[in-house]
């Protein structure tokens, strides 16, 4: 067998080196594979199987390089596919599917496979977790069967259970999407009931998680508290969700929860004392893999730890066999296996992301390093330099076809958290360790740890709040294509015609000191004398009014701290001295936390509300640690804050029912700014609306925020008496709700009124005065 070889240039000792490619095409078959059989009926992934099958049998006798790499690329066609087949047809034939196909409740045992992870936004706390169902029970009878599922609970009674604890509870189900791997989605209806506990090792390594979080908590400060155990075990329960985002948007997002870089930390760390002493390869490799395997059951058998650790075995396995170049059949062996034994990875963007930078890690750091050692660059810094921009290179485009951008600040901020990883991660594993033991010596540790903790803190906040830190660029195949392209021909370029470095050097040097301080002079946002700010916060309501410089009223806060925190920061928005809440769903109050972060905040006010709602203690909660008050408004009601006026309209006293819908109870305003008024109106249903027209409350306004996203349970008598001219539709694009309505963007138009949608239009402005106003809108990168 012939391996693909390549010259490596100028290498010291003059020996040509080569990368075996082999199994690259192998690992690719099982990817495709993975990823498609999902969606197609089992018995054509069966039939395909059987067709490579086939040809692999006629090509068993040629011997040629080409064939063998053939006849290895049909033979993992033929497992991968047949391996797909039976998991298909397991999962069609599973009671429990039959079960979900007409939405039943059910009472079932299940093992939780992994830790419950709370679900952001607001209203009633509630987690998800993959489990796989053991048990189903049907009146007398018990059904004994194995039935992966994907299961949402109230927090209560689920958040802080273990991996592998086996429980009963009462859940109603339904069929999963197509092309998921599970065979059921469940929803429990309230707290489990024990069946069975985890076992020892599990509840060991929850103790040690757990101690090292209350660690955390007692010595450091909140957002490094949050951090740390996501640094170092995977424990992102107290991680603040503001931080979270300047982590993502820094291009720093792999820190905060378990990767390849904490897997190699911990197995340098475990080796550094066997190198010193030259003990044997295999021995060093032996302990490594003792010490991974710790490392995993400490971080939990989850899909972003199995997969660091699989990244991590490529290393072990270099190391044991002296020779680099085994590296990249080693990943892509490590990919098949991982693959064949949980296919769900294949459309995970982690997995892709990790065996991505692992490949250039290993095909291309080396060589640059090298190169810029021989340049006389530092060897720390060269090969933290090389390491960055090999992963980052290759991971940009995955992330830009995602996320639709591309972070500017990555690869300084990297090299600026560089060198504080390692210690607060080493650290962080011996508190996690001896604090399990000796309590107080684990303190001492997470106060040492706390240092460089701190740094990753800073660089995360100060790289976030750049502006442009994370332009927009074409999501989709297209876009990773293109971006791909650009670097390669980039790349290309600056190393074939070295004339062109120092003019590109000169022109990087020109747009970072005197095209990017120009666009932020230029770039216009907010317009002068604007009056109001509809923020294209998704599927949710967040809008701003302007009461002066650097502060505003913000009127409900959108579902995702991000998004809400990103269109405050445009606006310049540094001081809150009145937040209204229509109401508490989590399309409105569910990004909070965001708008308040940072800020300073002086009222947070709510209409009246159901005394059936137990959402309000979480919110005065956050309320209570971002230094505000809690009021309640009530129709009638006046307040002035800066040159905005707002009237108090509904909801009624007497609404507010145990039996009241949450919408009907929201709250309406009606704000005035340099004359120009707004009518501000939650998610008003039509009935509600009905009501509050014919009480005869006065609801004539220029500028309309349409109620409920635009949903059909409209009353067009509403719509007509508010006589507005602009409507403002805040929406989500591609919803699965079907807002707004086609009927209600019809009476709209019937109403004589300008529709303005943030799905469309991005964040919308009304500019201007009563005498000469019109809109603006600017859309706005994800």
């Amino acid at each position: 067998m012939t391996p693909v070889r390549r010259p490596a240039p100028e290498v010291a000792d003059g020996r040509w080196r080569w990368t075996d490619l082999r199994l690259v095409p192998v690992a690719g078959v099982v990817w495709a594979v993975s990823l498609a059989a999902p969606f197609l009926a089992p018995v054509l992934v069966a039939v395909v199987s059987a067709g490579a099958a086939g040809l692999a049998w006629c090509a068993r006798r040629r011997r040629s390089a080409g064939a063998t790499v053939l006849l290895s690329v049909l033979a993992a066609l033929a497992v991968t596919s047949a391996t797909s087949a039976v998991r298909g047809m397991a999962r069609e034939a599973s009671p429990l599917r039959l079960l979900a196909e007409e939405q039943r409740a059910v009472t079932v045992d299940l093992e939780l496979d992994g830790d419950p992870h709370l679900l952001s936004g607001g209203g009633h706390p509630r987690v998800v977790v993959d489990a796989t169902v053991t048990a189903l029970h049907e009146g007398a009878s018990t059904r004994r069967l194995e039935a992966a599922v994907l299961l949402f609970a109230p927090a209560e009674g689920w958040r802080n259970l273990l991996p592998g604890q086996q429980l009963r509870a009462n859940a109603s189900t339904s069929p999963p999407r197509h092309g998921d791997d599970v065979v059921a989605v469940l929803s429990a209806r309230g707290p489990p009931t024990a069946v069975g506990s985890a076992e020892g090792w599990q509840r060991l390594a929850g103790a040690m998680r757990d101690g090292l979080a209350d660690s955390s908590a007692r010595v450091l400060d909140p957002r490094p508290a949050g951090l740390l155990p996501g640094l170092v075990v995977g424990d992102t329960r107290q991680m603040d969700p503001v931080l979270d985002e300047d982590f993502r948007r820094a291009g720093l997002a792999h820190l905060t929860a378990v990767s390849g870089a904490n897997v190699a930390i911990t197995i340098t760390a475990v080796l550094w004392p066997l190198r010193r002493r030259a003990v044997d390869r295999r021995v060093q490799a032996a302990v490594g893999g003792a010490a991974l395997v710790c490392f995993v059951v400490l971080a939990r058998p989850e899909p972003s730890v199995v997969r660091a650790a699989a990244m991590g075995a490529v290393t072990l396995l270099a190391l044991a066999s002296g020779r680099a170049r085994v590296a990249v059949p080693a990943l892509a062996a490590a990919v098949c296996v991982l693959l064949l034994a949980d296919p769900g990875l294949a459309r995970d963007l982690g997995f892709a992301l990790s065996v991505v930078a692992t490949g250039a890690i290993v095909l291309l750091a080396p060589d640059w390093s090298r190169h810029l050692r021989r340049r006389g660059w530092p060897p720390a810094v060269a090969d933290a330099l090389a390491v960055s921009l090999a992963a980052g290179a290759a991971t940009a485009p995955l992330v830009a076809a995602l996320s639709g951008t591309v972070s500017l600040v990555s690869l300084p901020a990297n090299l600026l958290a560089a060198p504080a990883v390692a210690p607060a991660t080493i650290l962080g594993i011996l508190a996690t360790v001896v604090g399990a033991l000796l309590p107080p010596a684990g303190d001492l540790l997470v106060w040492g740890a706390g240092w460089p903790t701190r740094w990753l803190v800073l660089v995360a906040e100060r790289a976030a709040q750049l502006p442009d830190a994370a332009p927009g660029w074409p999501a989709g195949v297209l876009g990773a294509a293109l971006l791909a392209a650009l670097l390669a021909g980039s790349g290309w370029a600056l190393w074939r015609f070295r004339r062109l470095r120092p003019l590109a050097l000169a022109a990087l040097a020109g747009l970072v000191l005197v095209g990017w301080p120009v666009r932020q002079a230029v770039r216009g946002w907010p317009p002068p004398d604007t009056v109001l700010v509809a923020c294209d916060v998704g599927q949710g309501d967040a809008l701003v009014l302007p009461t002066g410089p650097g502060e505003a009223v913000l009127v409900d806060a959108g579902p995702d701290v991000a998004a809400v925190d990103r269109c405050l920061d445009d606006l310049g928005i540094e001081r809150l001295p009145l937040v209204l809440l229509s109401h508490l769903d989590a399309d409105h109050v569910g990004g909070l936390a965001g708008a308040v972060a940072d800020r300073q905040v002086g009222v947070v006010a709510t209409g009246v509300l159901s005394p059936a709602d137990d959402r309000l203690a979480a919110v005065e909660s956050l309320v209570g640690h971002a230094g505000a008050e809690r009021i309640r408004l009530l129709p009638g009601e006046r307040r002035d804050v800066g040159a905005v006026a707002l009237e108090v309209l509904a909801p009624a006293p007497e609404r507010a029912t145990a039996a009241a819908e949450a919408n009907d109870l929201s709250l309406v305003v009606r704000a005035t700014v340099r004359g120009i008024r707004i009518l501000l109106t939650g998610d008003l249903g039509a009935e509600a609306e009905r009501r509050l027209r014919s009480s005869g409350v006065d609801l004539e306004a220029e500028v309309l925020k349409v109620p409920h996203h635009g949903s059909a349970d409209a009353d067009p008598g509403f719509l007509v008496a508010t006589g507005a001219r602009v409507a403002l539709i805040s929406v989500g694009a591609d919803n699965t709700y079907g807002h707004p309505a086609r009927t209600l963007l019809e009476e709209l138009a019937r109403g004589g009124m300008t529709v303005h949608r943030t799905d469309q239009d991005g964040d919308v402005a009304v500019v201007g005065s009563v005498d000469e106003w019109g809109v603006a809108a600017r859309r706005q990168s994800p």
